[in-house]
């Protein structure tokens, strides 16, 4: 398999770690990925044959009455939103009792969590079963190759699992692949060879290699007291630049933010802060995020609108940044000599008069016309600075502030 991207430079764990809240990705390169709901992700280890529970996608409870006849109660409900820790946010949920199943589903279905909306929920069978464990498989960029951590431990995010162990992978050397799934096997607590859990890893690595997937992970991985595996969870995350030899694939693909922003000419991926970061230029966007990261700042977007920064690629990038769900503030850079700083300003003023943005805007923004600017913006809730520094200082103590005050009202 011939890898096709810039190497980049991380430890296994935190690869790991990053994938999971997906920074990793956009912050140090300008590939954008594409993570599959958990039903997509599932279709398919159905086309690997890696096994899963029965179950059934519903957007409306009268589609979850149906399912829930077919399935019989215990039952699981879990909500398709492409964030993590579903289960400590109330949105997976095992139902035993009939009479609670619509209750359930209706507090379920609509709910924002993170930023999403839950617009549709996965019904699946009760799998009782005696263990669980974690498996995954995924694209190390500093090794040119892939990798695969396996932990006795499933069910639990595995960077608090010091119980695990992490190889480096060689799909091409099928031999050495094979007898390393034996091993893995046996540290898994499997006897004899192993041969289901060594079957459903070679599936799943088969599944990478072929989509040209960054991460595939099965967590939890159920077994059962006579020794079948059954995914009782699933993610899947692709390379976007791969899609094009995929056609199969873009029928996952969603309108989201970032397609939307994409399609506007634009970088943009969403990540777990409260400061939306807005800049032109991938170098300038990434140098501004660390430097918001070493002011104990945390991004909430990287979004570079390109070398354009017109009236209406501001006003629509701050369109796309009201779409995210925890920005608490907007930091804004924009650079170049030929940039006219006051259309920037006017952007910035319709998106508040139309009622786009309600949060504060922090802008060091270079270019003609900058006094104009500042006077145009005097009295809003946007500040424009000289300096990126002085604007990421205020910036991170605004949101400090209002995160006081939110947790000052909740008491």
């Amino acid at each position: 398999m011939v890898l096709r991207s810039t190497c980049i430079h991380a430890e296994p764990h935190d690869i790991a770690s990053a994938y999971r809240n997906e920074t990793f990705i956009c912050q140090r390169s300008r590939m954008v990925c594409v993570r599959l709901l958990e039903y997509q992700a599932k279709m398919l280890f159905r086309d690997y044959g890696i096994p899963v529970p029965r179950g059934y996608l519903a957007t409306s409870i009268e589609e979850a009455r149906q399912y829930a006849r077919e399935l019989g109660f215990p039952l699981v409900l879990k909500a398709q939103v492409r964030i993590g820790g579903r289960g400590k946010a109330g949105i997976v949920k095992v139902c035993r009792d009939p009479s609670a199943f619509e209750p359930i589903f209706m507090e379920m279905m609509g709910k924002n969590v993170q930023g999403e909306t839950v617009r549709s929920i996965l019904l699946e069978e009760f799998m009782p079963h005696d263990r669980e464990l974690y498996l995954s498989i995924f694209l190390d960029r500093s090794k040119r190759s892939y990798t695969v951590i396996a932990s006795p431990e499933g069910g639990v995010e595995i960077e608090g699992v010091a119980n695990k162990v992490v190889h480096t992978l060689d799909i091409d050397a099928k031999e050495s692949s094979r007898l390393l799934l034996h091993d893995i096997a046996s540290y898994m607590g499997f006897d004899e060879d192993g041969s289901n859990f060594v079957d459903v890893a070679g599936r799943l690595i088969r599944l990478v290699d072929e989509k040209e997937a960054e991460l595939a992970e099965i967590n939890p991985m159920a077994v059962s007291g006579d020794g079948r595996i059954v995914a009782l969870d699933a993610k899947v995350i692709v390379d976007d630049n791969a899609l094009f030899r995929h056609e199969e694939l873009k029928v996952f693909e969603e309108e989201s933010v970032e397609v939307e922003a994409r399609r506007s000419g634009f970088s943009l991926v969403e990540l777990d802060g409260d400061i939306a970061v807005v800049g032109n230029g991938a170098g300038l966007v990434m140098s501004t995020m660390d430097m918001l990261s070493d002011a104990d700042g945390r991004a909430a977007c990287f979004l570079d609108v390109g070398g354009g920064a017109t009236l209406e690629n501001i006003y629509k990038a701050l369109s796309l940044v009201s779409r995210l769900g925890n920005v608490r503030a907007i930091l804004v850079n924009l650079y170049g000599g030929i940039v006219d700083t006051s259309i920037v300003a006017k952007a910035i003023l319709n998106a508040y008069r139309d009622n786009i943005i309600h949060v504060p805007v922090f802008a060091r923004i270079a270019g003609r016309n900058s006094d104009i600017a500042k006077e145009m913006l005097k009295g809003t809730r946007a500040v424009m600075f000289e300096s990126v520094e002085e604007a990421i200082e205020r910036a991170v103590d605004a949101v400090r502030q209002s995160r006081q005050a939110g947790s000052s009202s909740s008491r």
